[in-house]
């Protein structure tokens, strides 16, 4: 009898763990959090997970303790002879810092890939990295799943007449450059420039949207302040529709008054981040269970999970 799979969430991911479980057949493990008044926490496995595959699922939004609570988990695992120990992060926290852009700062993205291996992780599943070049952080495999498998057949239902897709940003462009290939359809781009984080200082469009059916495309949406203001740079520039697709809706501060104020016929998001309940009348939620459900099957049979990433379906087209 060869080792079996055992699913877990942090307290960050249950919602969608629940899900996962479900979409793969299987009930999620008894895991619980210790808390001491301290704001010190401490995982406890409620059964045995020696020999096991052992898949921890946690989004590091609102990152830290998030992300703490996630190494604690994985060590746990591993003082408890897990014999694959697979951290599924469905949002993959600090990816925006992914390179020294700047004197004196950190690449926080480097040091949770570093964090992660010495925790005891022998494997990481997510999705839409900010940069696709993190992954070569890791000296451990990682599965680099891609929205657009589930984003793809949403836009194929909408079936928009003048169809262009608009990278918000110059950072956006091979993502989008990738989804419009599939429809065969026009791209344009917001060219947006900061004076600091999360504030616009001006943003040009580069393209025609005269009479388009504008669907925006990005990984994250933060305060929303880029959204809106492309939304409304499009509508001003002839723009029919304008909507939005974006993976991880981390949307701090002003966000969901920000969209709800926007020009902007819907935002379409994925469950990576638990949202707030009744949030916006835009907001659109599409779960990414079974995909990780298929890429938790797959690694653990040891099978390939290139069916799951648009290429794979560009060829099939």
């Amino acid at each position: 009898m060869g080792p079996s799979v055992k699913i877990f969430s942090g307290t960050g991911s249950q919602a969608l763990c629940a899900k996962i479980t479900q979409c793969f057949g299987a009930a999620s493990g008894k895991v619980i959090i210790q808390k001491f008044s301290d704001g010190e926490f401490q995982p406890i496995f409620l059964e045995s997970i020696r020999g096991d595959y052992v898949f921890l699922v946690q989004s590091t939004c609102a990152p830290t303790d998030n992300l703490m609570e996630l190494l604690l988990m994985i060590d746990a695992a591993k003082r408890a002879s897990a014999y694959k120990i697979i951290a599924v992060i469905p949002y993959y926290g600090y990816a925006r810092q992914d390179r020294k852009d700047r004197p004196r700062v950190a690449i926080g993205s480097k040091l949770v890939a570093s964090l992660l291996e010495k925790a005891g992780a022998t494997r990481v599943i997510t999705m839409d990295l900010h940069a696709p070049q993190i992954q070569g952080f890791f000296d451990i495999p990682v599965d680099h799943l891609d929205s657009s498998a589930i984003f793809i057949p949403y836009i194929e239902k909408l079936n928009l007449p003048n169809l262009t897709f608009a990278a918000p940003d110059v950072g956006s462009t091979n993502r989008v450059r990738e989804i419009a290939s599939y429809f065969n359809a026009e791209m344009v781009i917001c060219d947006k420039h900061r004076k600091r984080a999360n504030e616009i200082a001006s943003m040009v469009l580069i393209g025609d949207v005269q009479d388009k059916d504008i669907v925006l495309i990005d990984d994250i949406i933060d305060t929303g302040g880029t959204l809106a203001k492309a939304a409304a740079l499009l509508k001003e520039n002839g723009a029919r529709s304008v909507r939005a697709l974006c993976t991880h809706p981390v949307l701090s501060g002003n966000a969901y008054q920000n969209i709800e104020n926007s020009v902007l016929e819907e935002l379409v998001v994925c469950d990576t981040i638990q949202l707030k309940e009744n949030a916006s009348s835009k907001i659109k939620v599409i779960s990414v269970a079974d995909l990780f459900a298929i890429a938790i099957r797959n690694a653990y049979e040891n099978k390939s999970i290139t069916s799951l990433f648009i290429h794979s379906q560009m060829r099939d087209k």
